[in-house]
């Protein structure tokens, strides 16, 4: 299941090859930068350029006696390079490459949610456009309330999905940054211009103020924007899951040929995706959580932010890809049944009536609290008799007294509640994600 929605493309973000060529990205940038300022001769950058290279076993063997992965990494570096190695990590700490690295991992692997995002939008849409005009029972509470249209509902759900894909752009503005600023942020073997060369060569901009790190607070904005998109996914499947159930059945998970659904029930037909989506949502939340407890670091920095930081951006960059793309799969396979939702809106009665005649009850000039009397009235006999309300409301004294029979006849017209349909879906669908 996990391989059929996990696109290679983040999984490769991920990999120690592709980690340790953003560290050697963000080095070479920095030569260059010296180059550029007359720190490195030309003839050395030709040979820097020529054999620096990443060697994944190689790396990892050296760190076994350094225990220390920035330097394993520049050992590698020195013993293909040669003598030109020492013009290397020139002024640099640690926290230089590696943050600035993270901030070219992480948009790498944001602009693969976005894409998602994206996929997962016009799945929405188009959904949405199926099914405008689609009148099923708005609930509250879990209760009957008033007709709706699934349409509605999806637009709803599109509407709230750009937001989240806003929040996700945001988030990685924030850390689209670098630092090339030395042991704590104040350039004592560099300079602000050297950093702003080097980082234009890699697409960043610069942190305006860097200790030794970039601060935290740029992760966990990030980190909060798929959180937040995560309690997205969840509403979502949480709507389907409902509207999943037996007693409601208008909607139902695409169920494959061959697919089994209980090990003891063979007519069961569960909504799993949407469970487990659910659950995977808890997950990116959780992440988010460990990024705000990053965000306050002794000093100029401590390490308490690096072990936290090696598990949550992989796992949940690649967590949110998933569930994105599981989601839209979902999405796909929706099965929608007009006809249970068109049983389930007469399961009570024409009940959501009750709006529609008491406001004609105060515009035909009875008082208020006088017309909710006799609407409730009708409204608890009806559903303790059984009997459609707008019978009971056509039979009432009172009520054809003050409407009339022709006005309440057009009451019980149940398209009226879908009249602004296509002002909120031009709205809705106003811009382009």
């Amino acid at each position: 299941m996990i391989e059929r929605y996990t696109r290679p493309e983040m999984g490769r973000v991920w990999t120690p090859e592709n980690h340790y060529r953003a560290w050697l990205a963000v080095e070479l940038a920095v030569c260059e930068a010296w180059r550029e300022a007359g720190r490195i001769p030309d003839a050395a950058m030709e040979v820097i350029r020529a054999r620096a290279d990443i060697d994944v076993e190689r790396i990892l063997a050296i760190e076994e006696t350094t225990r220390h992965d920035v330097i394993a990494f520049l050992t590698s570096l020195e013993e293909k390079i040669g003598p030109e190695a020492r013009f290397i990590h020139l002024g640099c700490t640690s926290s230089d490459i590696v943050d600035t690295a993270n901030a070219l991992l992480l948009v790498q692997a944001g602009e693969l949610i976005q894409a998602g995002m994206r996929a997962l939008l016009d799945e929405l849409e188009t959904l949405a456009r199926r099914c405008k005009g689609m009148l099923c029972m708005g609930r509250t509470h879990g209760v009957h309330a008033e007709p709706t249209s699934f349409g509605l509902k999806m637009a709803g759900f599109y509407a709230e999905f750009f937001r989240h894909l806003e929040r996700v752009a945001a988030g990685l503005d924030s850390v689209r940054v670098g630092k090339i600023s030395g042991a704590v942020g104040t350039y004592a073997f560099l300079s602000p211009e050297l950093e702003k060369n080097a980082l234009a060569r890699l697409g960043l901009q610069v942190d305006p103020h860097s200790t030794q790190i970039v601060q935290r607070d740029r992760y966990a904005h990030f980190f909060s924007s798929l959180a937040l998109t995560a309690g997205g996914v969840e509403r979502l499947c949480v709507e389907l899951r409902h509207l999943q159930r037996t007693e409601v059945l208008e909607v139902e998970e695409g169920f494959a040929r061959g697919q089994k659904g209980s090990s003891a029930m063979p007519h069961k037909k569960n909504p799993v995706s949407a469970e487990n989506l659910c659950g995977l949502s808890r997950l990116l939340r959780t992440n988010a959580l460990a990024a705000m407890e990053n965000q306050a670091l002794w000093h100029e920095r401590d390490i308490s932010h690096s072990s936290v930081e090696r598990v949550i951006m992989p796992d949940s960059t690649i967590l949110a890809d998933y569930i994105l793309a599981r989601l839209t799969g979902l999405l796909r396979g929706l099965v929608v049944k007009p006809g249970n939702m068109r049983e389930n809106m007469e399961r009570s009665y024409g009940l959501h009536f009750s709006q529609r005649v008491l406001t004609a009850l105060i515009d035909a000039g009875l008082a208020r609290q006088k017309a909710y009397e006799t609407v409730q009235r009708l409204a608890m006999q009806s559903w303790e008799s059984r009997r459609p309300f707008p019978d009971l409301a056509k039979q009432d004294a009172q009520t054809r007294e003050y409407i009339g029979d022709a006005a309440l006849e057009e009451l019980f017209d149940a398209a009226s509640y879908l009249r602004y349909e296509d002002a909120i879906f031009a709205r809705v669908f106003a811009a382009e994600p």
